[in-house]
């Protein structure tokens, strides 16, 4: 088990989750089954298109990889064609895969269906329909994608599938990208309301460009959850230089019960983590040989360089999907965000990072991005809000039971502000907004008490506080709920952070680029 648990943290999948659309070239449902093997029906839509049939690349259900396909030149390649045939090599791969690398293998050529599907040029008669391909191939690409997650193995955890998922994210983000300079922690408020693309965005554009961000919020987290976090969970090489902590009173309440904390310390994981076994990431790259297709290439005569769209804005919604979630230029190809040195320029290897496992494990789960924020776009409707689901009072709000500002949570706080003192990490607080109909009279006097505290403290320990409590009390529109921000409150947060002069930022390091 500590052999298992030392090379790899994997999250602890209750349920399979399912694509849920009926595609042409692949049929998905919500049962374990493999998909149904429609590869007669894509042959069937390629004869009624092209004067002949095509025939897959590769031999079916071949389970040898190859070096390289073999590229034909450009004013050969059609591009209806060559998604066809790539989409019938995955529906016929799909249907032994067992394991990790075959999903993988299935995916890489869901992603070559797509790319090739959507360099149809725009002017061709196939084109409308083309685009209706692409979004069912995406949709299979992301089924093979949850498949490939489904096979991993599960270790020991630490209670809260959140935890683990968020976890085993920052120590890839770190393993890919280094450590951030800029740090978020809190709860599930600042889970959802501090955007980190948001707030390097906004700092950029004020001055302090290349910085790279994190949110490593953690729902139900209190002042103890972030100093487990700081001090004993995380190694100091995998520290930021900064720390952003976004939350408000209630994680700071030392008379409720603090559930999430308890289930921590008493995990399997945190039993490992006590005899010295810290959770870490596999270092050992796959011994596979890597399978290589290409991309389609922009030719003279043959279709212009803007056909070639992004593949992903399909998916997220056309030219202004944000860049990570794009695919970029390189040379005369079109690649993924991702390590290319094993097979060259403009050819994409299976056997790579470049198809990051879709894990899912709710449905907010699946909301959180690559940089650890759950990015939420519904918007709070006092009116309606209450309609399936009762109205409970300060008074009866267990987060502020036996309300006390002193105790356990004050001392892991006064213990992470000494930590990061001796770290030389700087430290900023930010309050996060809540909306006027939760503060009744219980909480503001909570409030209250929790601001003048933590104005005192800052001023006494030397870090910087910023109070947002009641920054939008009736903007409604920016709140996912009473008390939880919604992206585009996150966005209107990480704009203000970002514009406060009074804050030093660090100096971004030398590293590899987070998109």
């Amino acid at each position: 088990m500590i052999r298992r648990y030392i090379a790899s943290i994997s999250i602890n999948i209750l349920k399979r989750t399912c694509a849920t659309a009926t595609v042409l070239a692949l049929t998905v449902g919500c049962s374990s089954t493999k998909p149904l093997n429609t590869a007669v029906a894509e042959g069937a839509i390629a004869s009624a298109v092209q004067s002949q049939p095509l025939e897959p690349l590769l031999p079916q259900n071949s389970k040898k990889p190859k070096k390289f396909v073999n590229a034909r030149s450009c004013a050969q390649n059609d591009g209806f064609s060559e998604a066809i045939s790539f989409a019938t090599e995955a529906s016929n791969l799909a249907q032994s895969a067992n394991s990790k690398q075959d999903w993988d293998e299935v995916a890489a050529l869901w992603v070559q269906a797509v790319a090739w599907m959507q360099a149809v040029p725009l002017g061709s008669p196939k084109r409308a329909f083309a685009e209706k391909k692409v979004v069912e191939y995406m949709k299979n690409l992301t089924y093979s994608q949850q498949q490939a997650g489904a096979t991993i193995q599960t270790s020991a955890s630490f209670s809260s599938d959140l935890f683990n998922q968020q976890l085993e994210l920052y120590l890839s983000y770190v393993a890919t990208v280094g450590p951030p300079d800029v740090l978020i922690v809190g709860s599930s408020r600042a889970l959802q309301g501090v955007d980190p693309k948001q707030l390097k965005q906004s700092l950029a554009a004020s001055g302090n460009p290349g910085l790279t961000i994190f949110n490593f919020a953690v729902n139900g987290a209190t002042a103890q959850v972030v100093d487990f976090q700081l001090r004993r969970l995380l190694k100091p090489q995998q520290l930021p230089q900064m720390i952003v902590w976004a939350d408000g009173v209630r994680a700071f309440n030392s008379g409720r019960i603090d559930r999430t904390f308890n289930s921590i310390i008493a995990s399997e994981g945190n039993q490992l983590l006590a005899a010295g076994i810290r959770p870490k990431l596999s270092e050992d790259e796959p011994s596979v040989i890597p399978q290589c297709y290409k991309f389609p290439q922009p030719c003279r005569g043959s279709f212009q360089k803007a056909n070639i769209l992004l593949v992903a804005n399909i998916a997220v919604g056309g030219q202004d999907a944000h860049p990570t979630k794009q695919l970029k230029s390189c040379g005369t190809g079109i690649l993924p965000v991702a390590k290319i040195s094993d097979c060259g320029t403009g050819i994409l290897p299976v056997a790579n990072t470049a198809l990051t496992a879709i894990r899912p494990i709710s449905e907010l789960a699946d909301a959180i991005d690559s940089n650890g924020f759950m990015s939420l776009s519904a918007r709070y409707n006092p009116n309606t809000y209450y309609n399936d689901r009762a109205y409970v009072s300060g008074r009866f709000d267990r987060d502020y039971e036996d309300f006390n500002l002193g105790g356990k949570q004050a001392k892991a706080f006064n213990s992470v502000i000494t930590f990061v003192k001796s770290r030389k990490i700087p430290l900023v607080f930010v309050n996060l907004p809540l909306t006027d109909d939760y503060l009744d009279g219980t909480r503001r006097y909570a409030e209250q008490q929790f601001r003048q505290q933590m104005q005192q403290l800052s001023r006494q320990k030397g870090f910087a506080f910023r109070d947002l409590s009641q920054r939008w009390q009736n903007r409604n529109e920016y709140f996912f709920d009473p008390s939880h921000l919604n992206q585009f409150g996150a966005i209107a947060v990480s704009r203000l952070i970002a514009a406060d002069t009074s804050i030093t930022w660090p100096r971004p390091k030398s590293r590899v680029i987070d998109g």
